[in-house]
């Protein structure tokens, strides 16, 4: 009888250190997952901006008036909220 509770006690035990490195390794994965994340957001807002600034040289270069125009009052437009951010605080 005492020596079936100390089996099931020993087995617990193994049981439990299994989890918890089950937990441990998947804790380091999820971490890894998050900083790939913001990697791949960076590289997502990087590759926006590279969109963006083309298509501002190839509104310019194209003698594109009204697509630069716009393009400019959109520019104009964040730099006012910017602007507006800065002044609340």
């Amino acid at each position: 009888m005492l020596e079936d509770v100390q089996n099931k006690i020993t087995r617990l035990i193994a049981l439990y250190e299994g989890e918890k490195q089950r937990a441990d390794e998947l804790a380091e994965s999820l971490s890894k997952c998050r900083e790939d994340l913001q990697d791949r957001q960076r590289q997502i807002a990087e590759l926006k901006d590279k969109i963006e600034n083309g298509r501002l040289q190839n509104a310019f270069a194209s003698g594109g008036n009204q697509e630069a125009k716009s393009a400019i009052a959109a520019l104009i437009g964040e730099i006012d909220k910017c602007l507006a951010l800065l002044k609340a605080d």
